[in-house]
């Protein structure tokens, strides 16, 4: 178990109840079928069902392989596992765990958080580009398969996002983030914010006529039809 990601996790969970809402914070490694199977249990032990599923682990894991951001063609599966692990099996395995309980209620929402690079494709993350698409096309099969069940599955594709970590590498550099930011209409980044509220949207009964689509919240940094 890390304690850093625990203890960021439950910072939000007390962010959360301090809000009025109720929350807990469960770690568990997305690329094991069983953790991610435990994980879900306690979830429900503890709100008694899960209605909402958001996919949001992402990039190459909490402990990368040392080689993963090598050209994928001097590596090998162990690196391209980082990438191919959390970004297409994490939102297999989520997905698997509450499928059953969304059928047996007839109601439920899936959304998975991909990255543009999953859409346009980018130079250098050939594989996560890969493992970011194949999340896109198993969500739209997935929604297919689950739209008699009154339940939805959609997409939120994001491009960069001020989250703490890319935040501080976005200061670290202002020439380099300003050379970036000039292949965005809307010239900053993104922020946690703005995933945010579209998975929100997603997650409502506004959206409820809503599904297998992929959404674009990315400054303009590429369009979609």
């Amino acid at each position: 178990m890390n304690d850093y990601f625990q203890e960021r996790a439950e910072a939000v969970a007390a962010e959360v109840e301090k809000a009025g809402g109720k929350a807990i914070a469960v770690q568990a490694d997305v690329t094991s079928f069983d953790a991610v199977k435990a994980m879900v249990a306690k979830a429900e032990a503890q709100f008694g069902k899960v209605d909402i599923l958001v996919n949001n682990a992402g990039n190459a894991g909490a402990n990368p392989d040392p080689d993963a951001r090598k050209p994928f063609w001097e590596t090998g599966p162990e690196a391209w596992n980082s990438f191919i692990g959390v970004n297409l099996y994490g939102v297999i395995n989520c997905t698997a765990a509450v499928v059953p309980g969304l059928i047996e209620r007839g109601a439920g929402r899936i959304i998975t958080v991909i990255s543009d690079a999953g859409r346009a494709g980018e130079s250098g993350l050939e594989v996560y580009s890969g493992a970011k698409a194949g999340a896109a096309g198993f969500t739209r099969a997935i929604a297919r398969t689950l739209g008699r069940y009154n339940v939805t599955a959609n997409c939120v594709a994001i491009a960069a996002t001020a989250t703490p970590a890319i935040k501080a590498r976005l200061e670290a550099n202002p020439e380099r983030t300003k050379k970036m930011l000039s292949n965005y209409v809307i010239r900053r980044p993104g922020e946690p914010a703005d995933v945010a509220n579209m998975v929100l949207f997603l997650a409502s009964g506004a959206s409820s006529w809503i599904t297998g689509q992929t959404y674009p919240v990315n400054g303009g940094f590429s369009f979609a039809l």
